[in-house]
């Protein structure tokens, strides 16, 4: 386990051992650690529509970060169908005592149902807020608008992500879909279900590795 993920997991806790945990071997660390939790807020992308409860994004991102060798537990707070401002509503008791960070897949249903970017901005902006103001580091991960509703549409949507993580200073991963995107058309159906949208149990296990990085990155970070 990396030396950097297990004292920024404990500092974050602000357990009084991560002032002393430097002085014990690193072969006993894993045994003193505790699992550290990860909340993902989302939609039905969080949420594992359509697949089944183990081939979801939770329990696949789970399962490839422990292969990593870390403890973590990941929390599916993912409602399919959920905007920002449902996300916002409902971010406090997501936040709960044992979180020690988040990871937030929210725009996806704004986007389809022509929500001001302006307005899905300040929603995510709230969240990003009762994470901080609960000492829970975060990571935003973006989704791209479709062309919908216009390229000036687009354009504002998908900017406000980048433009979030800069105002409040958190990580940032441009796009859920950047690891099977740019595929050639028939090789991305093959990893979507039928509606185009979602993403079935191997298009997830395509964008996990993709994404696992960032959270890893996320809890390597010490808190601030």
């Amino acid at each position: 386990m990396k030396v950097s993920f297990l004292y920024g997991a404990l500092v974050r806790r602000g357990k009084a051992l991560a002032l002393s945990i430097l002085a014990v071997p690193v072969t006993a660390w894993s045994a003193l650690a505790e699992p550290v939790v990860v909340a993902a807020l989302g939609d039905s992308l969080t949420h594992g529509y359509g697949v089944a409860q183990e081939a979801g994004f939770v329990p696949q991102l789970e399962s490839w970060l422990r292969g990593q060798g870390l403890e973590v537990t990941v929390q599916n707070a993912g409602v399919s169908g959920d905007t920002t401002q449902g996300g916002l509503a409902r971010v406090g008791w997501t936040l709960g005592p044992d979180v020690d960070a988040m990871i937030v897949t929210l725009g996806g249903n704004d986007a389809l149902r022509g929500v001001d970017p302006a307005v899905s901005k300040a929603n995510l902006a709230g969240i990003i807020e009762a994470g901080q103001a609960a000492d829970v580091d975060v990571l935003l991960i973006g989704v791209e608008a479709p062309m919908n509703f216009g390229a000036d549409y687009k354009q504002a949507f998908d900017g406000m992500y980048g433009a979030l993580a800069t105002q409040y200073d958190v990580s940032l991963a441009p796009d859920f879909f950047a690891a099977i995107r740019d595929l050639p058309a028939d090789e991305l159906r093959g990893l979507m279900q039928a509606d185009g949208i979602h993403p079935n149990a191997e298009g997830v296990a395509r964008i996990v590795p993709e994404l696992g990085p960032y959270v890893v990155h996320l809890l390597e970070m010490p808190s601030q």
